[in-house]
């Protein structure tokens, strides 16, 4: 957006990764207590958008914490800008009166990052599908690029063997514990494989110890968070997510893709809407580790049928996933709440 010629500011809690990360690539970054729901972080925020208020044309929320304090804060300021607000997974919304305030009065337009997430609120909030605009995360397509996963292992120090990988947060519903499951039950299938896992999360821990109790843990890679992860992406084979829950359209999934890796996913909130099954990519039954041993044996097992998904997966991420077609789309979101507002 900035490149575009609008001026963004990052209004986040001082010590979050998103404050860092922005700080790095030279996007403005304002630091604020807005953690969580309590008083303090609401007289900050209020107090920042009080004084900026000239200089603001749109807020643009992403959570629930953020989302609440904003929404608040603008309904007892005179003059206050329009809230957007954009939901990025599937996680159910309470229908409260409260909620159904925050959502159908204090925000002018949610966005929602597929279809699938705005049909939800539509059928489960009675949110009219005009407040709801459905905008796919974009990614950069011209560093999502194919690569070589033999170069790429050994920039990386990895073992020079076939390499199926996962990036994802830590956290349960992402479907790490199934996916070492369906590792462990063709366990003599895999043997020559890695598997790496890409991401930090509260899940670590525990999944560490499954990985050991399964009996895998010579073969898998815990690598944390990475900041660079296209070389991890280039450096797989195979790709998996199996997600069970609270998924919008996942944004590794489509980087994945553009790196153009054979993917196995799960039908879960808008992953229909980026994979579409037996064509750019397999999805299997979710919480399933034998249909999900199914799906990626194929794969493993079917090296022209891993060429054909690949080339398929990195043709659909060309014409729809490009980050220019999402900020083309927010663009007019914008637009279209300032001029009604």
């Amino acid at each position: 957006m900035i490149e575009r010629g609008h001026t963004v500011t990052l209004v986040a809690p001082p010590d979050t990764p998103i404050a860092a990360a922005a700080a790095r690539i030279a996007v403005p970054v304002v630091p604020l207590p807005i953690h969580s729901k309590r008083p303090g972080s609401l007289r900050s925020l209020r107090c920042w958008l009080s004084e900026e208020r000239p200089r603001i044309d749109v807020v643009n929320t992403h959570s629930s914490t953020d989302s609440w304090l904003t929404a608040i804060a603008c309904a007892t300021m005179r003059g206050a800008p329009p809230m957007v607000r954009t939901r990025h997974v599937s996680t159910t919304v309470n229908n409260l009166p409260t909620t159904r305030w925050l959502y159908q009065h204090a925000t002018t337009q949610i966005v929602t990052t597929g279809q699938a997430l705005k049909r939800q609120l539509v059928r489960d909030n009675g949110i009219p599908p005009g407040r709801i605009t459905s905008v796919p995360t974009g990614i950069d397509l011209t560093r999502f690029v194919p690569g070589e996963p033999c170069l790429a292992r050994a920039r990386l120090g990895l073992p020079q063997r076939a390499t199926l990988g996962i990036v994802a947060t830590l956290r349960d519903w992402k479907g790490h514990d199934y996916l070492f499951e369906a590792i462990a039950l063709d366990r003599e299938k895999w043997r020559g494989w890695g598997l790496v896992v890409v991401g930090n999360g509260p899940h670590r821990p525990k999944l560490e110890a499954h990985a050991a109790a399964l009996g895998l843990s010579d073969c898998i890679h815990f690598v944390g968070q990475q900041d660079d992860v296209v070389q991890w992406l280039q450096a797989l084979d195979l790709f998996a997510l199996p997600s069970y829950g609270e998924e919008g359209a996942p944004q590794a999934l489509m980087q994945a893709m553009a790196c153009g890796i054979p993917v196995v996913s799960t039908p879960v909130g808008a992953i229909e809407e980026v994979v579409e099954d037996e064509v750019s990519g397999l999805l299997v039954i979710p919480r399933s580790p034998e249909a999900l041993a199914a799906g990626l044996g194929r794969l493993r097992d079917d090296r022209p049928l891993r060429a054909r998904l690949a080339a398929q997966a990195r043709a659909r991420a060309q014409r729809d996933f490009g980050i220019n077609l999402m900020l083309d789309r927010m663009e007019t979101v914008f637009r279209r709440v300032l001029e009604n507002h």
